[in-house]
């Protein structure tokens, strides 16, 4: 999976369900995606915050792209928005190491972001970059993942429900790999006193639930 900006809850259920986790670093960027943006909950509503790039292309790879200097304020944004949530006091710091961190490398700084939300949440799977693979850098999409669950010798391969459009169980069977697509269950918490709005950062999610809570809700999905 390419590494986003403080993902939803299923892209850590999806962590949180396999033994090794492939950071595709060496793909590129998708301009408008979730890679440096997502959604955080101001005023009631679902509110956009973006990671500033320098000279960001859909011709670059992830990990070719640098990241800009605005995290001061996305800091100051997320304080704003979340300073009398119940669990604040808590998530804020991690929130802060991730966006303090001095990594400018963009594939980088996404994923120390998710190594140390990770550990904050109790999930302990093991990280490793695309770029790391020794697999034919001229593969592509299901061609590439099939190359690199072979090199791993995997038997298995779990991706985002969104994957059903890309990838086909019948290839995946030809190399002996079982292919299953993960299917969050929606799960409602409180936020504030406002109508429940779903599928926002897990900056969201950190504010509202205790480590208790959002470890639950990582096994609050189906494999089809």
């Amino acid at each position: 999976m390419q590494p986003y900006f403080f993902p939803y809850i299923g892209y850590w259920q999806l962590i949180s369900a396999v033994d090794c986790f492939v950071i595709f670093d060496d793909v590129n960027y998708i301009k408008k995606g979730y890679i440096n943006r997502n959604s955080i909950l101001m005023h009631g509503k679902s509110h956009q915050i973006t990671l500033e790039l320098i000279k960001a292309s859909q011709n670059r790879l992830i990990n070719e792209i640098r990241v800009g200097g605005n995290c001061s304020k996305l800091l100051k944004t997320i304080r704003s928005a979340y300073g009398k949530a119940p669990l604040f006091e808590s998530a804020y710091p991690v929130v802060e190491r991730v966006l303090e961190q001095r990594e400018r490398n963009l594939a980088k700084f996404l994923s120390v972001g998710i190594d140390i939300l990770s550990k904050y949440i109790g999930i302990d799977t093991k990280f490793i970059y695309s770029s790391e693979i020794n697999v034919n850098c001229l593969l592509k999409s299901q061609d590439k993942v099939i190359g690199i669950a072979n090199e791993l010798h995997a038997t298995s391969y779990i991706n985002a429900i969104g994957g059903q459009d890309l990838y086909r169980v019948e290839q995946f069977k030809k190399e002996s790999i079982r292919l299953n697509f993960l299917k969050s269950v929606a799960a409602e918490y409180k936020q504030f006193n406002n109508e429940f709005i779903p599928s926002l950062s897990i900056v969201d999610v950190m504010m509202f639930n205790d480590v208790e809570h959002i470890k639950a809700m990582l096994s609050m999905y189906k494999l089809v």
